[in-house]
């Protein structure tokens, strides 16, 4: 994770379904660097390849699904949980690159 203004610059590796979940105050952009993303979205899906993005506005419920390693890069506003409203085990705090 990096900082950038009052926004996070967050690197992910995803394999699996993620949980569904929605982040009422803020839109969340995936731009796959590497693999497959689908979001998963109450009216359909949306398929990621390398070097596309995707911008989920705020409060729409949204699953990612990697069924193969996939990069991701996110970009969203300092302190927002990668689980958004569905907090549990899945609930990872960024960390900073050194």
């Amino acid at each position: 994770m990096a900082d950038l203004n009052d926004y996070e610059v967050k690197l992910a590796k995803l394999k699996g379904e993620f949980v569904w979940h929605t982040h009422d105050d803020t839109d969340e952009l995936f731009l796959v660097i590497s693999g497959r993303l689908t979001i998963q979205l109450r009216d359909g899906d949306v398929v990621l390849e390398p070097g596309e993005l995707f911008v989920v506005p705020r409060g729409v419920e949204h699953c990612p699904v990697a069924d193969e390693e996939t990069a991701i890069l996110l970009l969203e506003p300092a302190g927002t949980l990668n689980t958004g409203d569905a907090e549990g085990p899945r609930t990872k705090a960024a960390e900073t690159l050194n």
